[in-house]
């Protein structure tokens, strides 16, 4: 198959109020990044210490109106790369992130895609979630944001970037995204917070969420779900 050139790549960090969290994040991506890359976090108006924090970490801070879809845009018009990789603030890369993504970009056939997830709480019914989730995600070539969603920047830009909803802009991203070609899945794991699940329970929370989306899939609109899904970003 054909090949492609070096990649340059851009990670693009959606934050608010994330000083709890954001600096092992940062942390674990500049560890896997080359020189001609770049690690943009895009704040919607934070209060708290997370821009400080973004720039003790070696990001370069993009200001932005809040709402995860508005940001993650806001952070793929500034960015340079022709390879866009957007993190959740907490969520930790594996080791080897970037070259597993070039190696798998290295298909040309393959255009976007995204991480297997694990969560930082080892408990035996989170373990399983996230398996279901991974597993599900490679059946229905889908993607969350939890799972750090890649793009080539032509597709990206190709489909429209995110569309700006209050809720589901991965999954909507990632459907208009298979049409562009194929999805990759590189190795290794990324780690996200399992305080969401914490908070509200892990049963009450995947059933609440996994019942939206099932809603959002057929055809009921992001914004009258929007008022049954607590924004804890």
């Amino acid at each position: 198959m054909r090949g492609v050139g070096p990649m340059r790549l851009s990670v693009i960090v959606p934050v608010l109020n994330e000083e709890t969290v954001l600096a092992p994040t940062l942390a674990a991506l500049r560890e896997g990044l080359d020189a001609a890359d770049e690690l943009l976090v895009v704040d919607g108006a934070s209060t708290d210490r997370t821009v400080e924090i973004a720039r003790a970490g070696g990001a370069v801070v993009v200001e932005s109106p809040r709402g995860r879809g508005l940001q993650m845009n806001a952070g793929a018009a500034r960015a340079a790369g022709d390879v866009l990789l957007f993190v959740h603030a907490d969520t930790i890369v594996p080791a080897g992130y970037r070259a597993g993504l070039e190696r798998l970009l290295h298909d040309a056939d393959i255009r976007w895609g995204r991480f297997d997830l694990a969560f930082d709480d080892g408990g035996p019914l989170l373990r399983l979630i996230a398996r279901l989730i991974s597993g599900r995600s490679r059946m229905f070539r889908s993607a969350t944001g939890d799972q750090a969603i890649f793009a080539r920047r032509d597709d990206f830009e190709a489909v429209g970037g995110y569309r700006e909803a209050t809720l589901f802009e991965d999954v909507d991203l990632a459907r208009r995204l298979r049409a562009r070609g194929r999805m990759g899945v590189p190795g290794g794991r990324v780690t996200t917070s399992a305080r969401r699940w914490r908070r509200r329970g892990v049963w009450a929370t995947t059933f609440r969420m996994w019942t939206l989306k099932s809603l959002y899939l057929a055809g009921v609109p992001a914004q009258r779900l929007a008022k049954f899904y607590d924004d804890e970003r």
